[in-house]
């Protein structure tokens, strides 16, 4: 499928900072760009910090008074094949070493206080149908309501109070997954059909030799999402990290799906 994507950010900076930007649509990993454009006014200088391993795009640059940024992009997305079923487990000396830190606790994914949990849980489970159960629990036992959990949100935070947004589903099916030895990573994207619009945070786990999207909210398609940024959790994947203190005055996101241009007869 073929998507037209744009973010819109006006923030204003009272005194001079740098800002990490992660808007724009990652090369590869299936996707390829057609045309993109990423605008920031007033004209400032950029500098490029991309990732030629992974495909992510980073963009820095020094932020003062009012500024509006805008990203805009016409992306292709190939078809995916995220199924869980029958995907293997892999043992921990045949992961690719790159798959190793998403073994690991980090900030907002504890999984080292969720191990006996998950062994008590899904003990019987192994592979893609341990993934499928961690699933069907938290789709089971995690309400979706917005503005009870806020940026320090851990995912033993989101098991306690059973509710959160995308942000802590995918904390929580990470963390959950990775207490069962499968190296879980969390994924930022621009979601199709996701209501309401906004930049959505899913999630991924290396199954039967590769990684395979999921999106334990069950919110959006998986071959609706336009991949931004991969990383360990929400610390690693936030659209704008600022090095220093800013207001926002407005932001939106948007994906549509272009129509098929059918040839002229």
């Amino acid at each position: 499928m073929r998507f037209d994507i744009q973010a819109k950010l006006t923030y204003d900076f009272a005194t001079p900072c740098e800002v990490l930007l992660l808007l724009e649509a990652t090369h590869g990993f299936g996707q390829t760009i057609h045309a993109e454009a990423l605008t920031i006014s007033p004209p400032t200088q950029i500098a490029r910090l991309d990732d030629d391993h992974n495909g992510e795009r980073r963009a820095v640059f020094t932020a003062k008074g009012r500024v509006e940024i805008t990203y805009a992009a016409d992306v292709e997305v190939a078809e995916r094949f995220p199924e869980l079923e029958g995907a293997a487990i892999m043992a921990i000396r045949d992961l690719p070493g790159d798959a190793l830190p998403y073994l690991r606790a980090s900030r907002y994914c504890p999984s080292d206080r969720f191990e006996r949990f998950v062994e008590r849980e899904f003990s019987t489970l192994s592979g893609g149908a341990k993934v499928t159960a961690i699933l069907d629990w938290i789709a089971e036992h995690i309400d979706y309501v917005a503005g009870v959990s806020d940026a320090a949100t851990t995912a033993r935070e989101t098991f306690v109070d059973r509710a959160g947004v995308c942000r802590d589903f995918a904390h929580l099916a990470i963390t959950l997954c990775r207490a069962a030895d499968i190296p879980a990573r969390a994924v930022s994207a621009y979601a199709w059909n996701l209501e309401p619009a906004d930049l959505h945070a899913v999630a991924e786990v290396y199954l039967g030799g590769r990684w395979r999207l999921i999106d334990p909210t069950g919110r959006a398609p998986l071959d609706g999402l336009v991949r931004v940024a991969t990383g360990r959790d929400a610390a690693d994947i936030a659209f704008m990290t600022i090095f220093g203190t800013a207001a926002l005055v407005t932001q939106s996101f948007a994906i549509r799906q272009q129509r098929v241009r059918r040839p002229a007869a």
